[in-house]
């Protein structure tokens, strides 16, 4: 749905405790992304929906992986987020 370069999508809503904590989490640790507000954008709530079948928000999608999706705030998914910038920042130094 996105050709953004960033590394990921995360589509939130208004008021979503969970989004905020997602895009805070996102921030501090450097990650880059898109944030997309499903109630302003049909095409995105179609997207989150339709396609990828969720009903929760924040969905985040990784930019580089369409196979790599999750909705609700997953402090696993997270982390691996980190993990996988601070892999590919190290890859990108050597």
């Amino acid at each position: 749905m996105t050709s953004s370069p960033t590394d990921y999508t995360v589509y939130t809503k208004p008021d979503c405790s969970q989004c905020d904590k997602t895009r805070d989490y996102f921030d501090a640790k450097g990650i880059t992304y898109t944030s997309v507000d499903i109630t302003e954008v049909p095409a995105a709530l179609e997207y989150i929906t339709q396609e990828l079948g969720y009903s929760q928000a924040p969905v985040v999608v990784n930019n580089t992986d369409d196979q790599d999706h999750w909705s609700g705030l997953r402090r696993d998914k997270l982390v691996q987020a980190h993990m996988n910038r601070s892999h590919a920042l190290s890859n990108a130094a050597s």
